[in-house]
């Protein structure tokens, strides 16, 4: 399993954390996902077939794009 930790600017409350989770829990291999709206920081863990390309795509697709 690998843990990535994102800087995601676009994170301003805890509706766009719930988003966020909700919308990665549903990506096959995603095992975990925490998100910080006062950090503007998400942490998810994951495993095949999930890859940091498939999150990152994701992330963007809903509106909340990596930093960086």
């Amino acid at each position: 399993m690998t843990t990535v930790d994102y800087s995601i600017p676009s994170i301003h409350c805890n509706h766009c954390a719930h988003t966020i989770t909700m919308e990665l829990r549903e990506l096959d291999g995603v095992k975990s996902v925490q998100v910080s709206p006062d950090a503007k920081r998400a942490v998810i863990t994951f495993e095949d077939p999930a890859n940091e390309e498939k999150i990152k795509a994701l992330l963007a697709e809903i509106a909340y794009p990596v930093a960086g």
